[in-house]
């Protein structure tokens, strides 16, 4: 069966795999449309540790049931479903507290082993979520959609809460969809008007350019001097990890999305004085999951203008150098597979 493969960094070519076996308690999936993320595209630039070459990219499915094993399962073969592409042990620190999305041995499909671009796929029954009434498109958004949930869900966002989001990328617009869906007070920030354009569609109620408008002083404006309750950051640079710390309200929650790829220097009596909650945020359990779903079967989030370009399968590689060539003109490409 056909796959896409990143061969080595650079390199990236429509080619073949062995059909996959499914063993009890798995079911086999057509896969139908594939969202890419920042992860396969550094994959594509061999830029991303977690992964070994020759590789299939493709976590963001949306996929067709094809073949079920057990029969007592209330998933049928026709059935459109998406996955959480995440694996857990069972057994480390984070299983054992129940939060699975923390594994200390993950294994994400498409980084460290093959994902979902190729013709069929077999996962475990458990990682499947039904999604009544959604399209392809809309079930390639849930799984990155999740991410930005999750880190609102452990900012203990509520209806009471003004939030801040650095960075309107696709994990950025999950977390402004999310702390919106919660009926919190949602600024989003940003250099890209595009963005801060598609982020006001998703929810956000208030927008900041910080290459035009003081960050300071605009968002004690948005919040009567007191600061942001939660900010959340999904961007990944030292000033923004540095900005979460200094610009939250006093007792306020940071939640931390992104990967700063240098070191971060802090003054660190801020955490005290503010008696700050600093939380990391890393993947998604199944509730985000269920949640993501609500919203976008409540048609809340801006899907048209979220996806830049969906391409065939046989265009994909030509996606990939596009892509690397100039990422600030997409947003988010996805792969017609079948």
């Amino acid at each position: 069966m056909k796959a896409l493969i990143i061969q080595k960094p650079g390199e990236i070519a429509v080619g073949s795999t062995i059909e996959p076996t499914s063993k009890q308690g798995d079911v086999l999936l057509r896969v139908r449309m594939i969202g890419l993320c920042g992860s396969d595209l550094n994959t594509y630039r061999g830029r991303n540790p977690m992964v070994s070459l020759p590789r299939i990219p493709g976590h963001e499915i949306a996929a067709t049931v094809e073949e079920v094993h057990d029969p007592q399962s209330p998933l049928k073969a026709g059935m459109n479903v998406t996955l959480s592409p995440y694996t857990s042990c069972g057994q480390c620190a984070s299983c054992l507290r129940g939060r699975f999305n923390a594994c200390r041995s993950n294994q994400t499909l498409g980084v460290q082993r093959d994902g979902g671009l190729t013709d069929f796929i077999s996962v475990p029954a458990s990682k499947i979520f039904v999604a009544e009434g959604l399209a392809l498109e809309e079930l390639c958004l849930v799984e990155p959609l999740t991410v930005g949930f999750h880190a609102v869900a452990r900012g203990r966002v509520t209806d009471q809460d003004t939030v801040a989001i650095f960075g309107c990328g696709g994990v950025g617009l999950g977390a402004i969809a999310a702390a919106s869906f919660r009926n919190a007070n949602t600024i989003a920030i940003d250099v890209d008007d595009a963005k801060l354009t598609t982020a006001r569609e998703a929810g956000a109620h208030h927008t900041i350019n910080t290459v035009r408008q003081p960050l300071h002083e605009t968002l004690l404006e948005l919040t009567k001097g007191l600061g942001p309750d939660v900010v959340i950051e999904a961007i990944g640079l030292p000033s923004t990890f540095t900005a979460a710390v200094d610009e939250v309200a006093f007792t306020g929650r940071v939640v931390y999305i992104g990967y700063a790829k240098d070191v971060v220097s802090y003054e660190t009596r801020l955490f005290v004085q503010k008696e700050l909650d600093i939380l990391g945020s890393r993947n998604a359990q199944p509730e985000d999951f269920a949640e993501v779903i609500r919203m976008l079967q409540q048609h809340r989030f801006p899907v048209k203008s979220a996806i830049t370009r969906v391409v065939p399968f046989d265009e994909a590689p030509a996606a990939f150098i596009a892509w690397s060539d100039n990422p600030a003109s997409f947003s988010k490409i996805m792969i017609r597979v079948n």
